[in-house]
């Protein structure tokens, strides 16, 4: 036997408990660089620098 609820959850107690299910938006940061957005204590994936010094060579597309 599988159990099953006795009573139907109203839509009210429903959506009260999915209230903290919403997505949040990424928090981004200006590059001190570059002005690019990125996020807080990563490397910037634009210009390659983390706190004033170049970390990541990145290659120019030529396209």
């Amino acid at each position: 036997m599988t159990p099953h609820p006795k009573r139907k959850t109203s839509k009210g107690r429903r959506d009260r408990r999915r209230a903290h299910d919403a997505l949040s938006r990424p928090h981004l940061i200006a590059c001190p660089t570059c002005k690019q957005p990125r996020p807080p204590h990563q490397v910037c994936l634009n210009c390659g620098t983390y706190r004033g010094r170049e970390v990541v060579e990145i290659e120019e597309d030529e396209s």
